[in-house]
């Protein structure tokens, strides 16, 4: 039986995230098991005078095909993968984890291939030329990987992501104001302390636009001012591998040191191209019905009173010149957050007049 909030997702996701218009056209690239919400979103679609294209696949399928995987068959995956792109004004991502390990064996170099020749382009083209969101529909697995019961997490899962991001979006304007007035940061924690510079650099606000569930504030450091070290205390699951303890030591921007419980995993990833080795976005999380770590980064990179770092690439609004083939957020949660030697958050709580608001319990 459908869930009763889907259509309250699906107009959400249609008129504030993508802003669909009258004859626009909307791809729904969707795993089979989001079904319900995908008929949802076709019949709001088709009320709104707009063009559905649906594209469905599956994990278990997803990684048969990976197993072969070779540079020449991604790029035919590509070739033949962007005219359905070009033809789209917006697009819309279901992820529906059945097994949120379904591609662990698959080997790592087999991924960073792949994500060379099929998946950045796709992104990057994505990013700039079509209004987009994405957001996971709620499973068992996703339950498990946030150690609650399928109802419970379904409840939450409802909850954030029809939340009130106008609301949200004002109280985070004078953090984004803050940030575009600062020059260093400085992350203290235990074996933590790392500093950089953000002097001159753009910051934006995420509201619901591109993700749901969504809440933060990011800018970029200064490509080669990041120095110090920082054991992040929130596992990161990437590319289907689980990570805890990540601890990366930098020297004028660069990683010089990195360790996991996947160390090896993790040198992969970061020796995939010369900006991996750099960061290329530094966030910190607002969503107040956010409150611990999902093992899930869309969610986590949300929790209130976290920051995240990005390995890789930069995002457009708020560059610092950083390429790669990847953006790995990896979050870290409480601590001391100082701007400019001025103390601004502590054990996830901001302390300065103008960004109380964004202590509030909900939105």
């Amino acid at each position: 039986m459908k869930d009763p909030r889907i259509e309250k997702l699906a107009k959400g996701l249609l008129n504030h995230s993508i802003k669909l218009k009258k004859g626009e056209s909307c791809l729904i690239a969707a795993d089979i098991g989001a079904k319900h919400l995908v008929i949802e979103l076709v019949r709001q679609i088709y009320k709104m005078g707009a063009f559905p294209f649906v594209r469905l696949g599956d994990d278990q399928i997803s990684r048969e095909v990976m197993m072969g995987m070779t540079p020449e068959l991604s790029k035919k995956m590509l070739k033949n993968t962007m005219p359905t792109l070009e033809g789209c004004d917006t697009y819309i991502s279901i992820r529906y984890n059945h097994n949120a390990f379904e591609l662990s064996d698959v080997p790592g170099d087999i991924k960073v291939t792949h994500t060379k020749n099929y998946g950045k382009p796709v992104s990057d083209y994505i990013h700039k030329n079509i209004r987009w969101v994405l957001l996971n529909q709620p499973t068992v697995a996703d339950a498990q990987l946030a150690q609650m019961s399928h109802e419970a997490f379904t409840d939450f899962f409802y909850e954030v992501c029809t939340m009130d991001y106008s609301k949200m979006h004002k109280a985070m304007i004078p953090l984004k104001e803050l940030l575009e007035k600062t020059d260093r940061v400085r992350i203290v924690d235990r074996d933590t302390d790392l500093t950089f510079s953000i002097k001159g650099q753009k910051s934006h606000i995420c509201s619901g636009s591109h993700n749901i569930p969504d809440g933060e504030v990011f800018t970029s450091p200064i490509l080669k001012s990041v120095n110090g070290k920082i054991k992040f205390n929130t596992p990161s699951l990437h590319k289907d591998v689980m990570h805890s303890d990540i601890t990366l030591e930098f020297a004028d921007g660069k990683i010089i040191n990195a360790t996991s419980s996947n160390t090896k995993e993790l040198i992969t990833e970061i020796d995939s191209d010369e900006g991996a080795q750099f960061v290329g976005e530094f966030a910190l999380g607002t969503n107040p019905y956010i409150k611990k770590p999902m093992n899930d980064t869309l969610f986590d990179e949300k929790i209130a009173g976290s920051i995240h770092l990005a390995l890789g690439k930069c995002i457009e609004e708020a560059p610092n010149g950083n390429k790669s083939q990847i953006h790995w957020d990896i979050v870290h949660m409480g601590g001391e957050i100082y701007f400019d030697d001025i103390l601004i958050r502590k054990d996830g709580k901001f302390l300065t007049k103008e960004l109380l608001p964004l202590n509030a319990t909900k939105f």
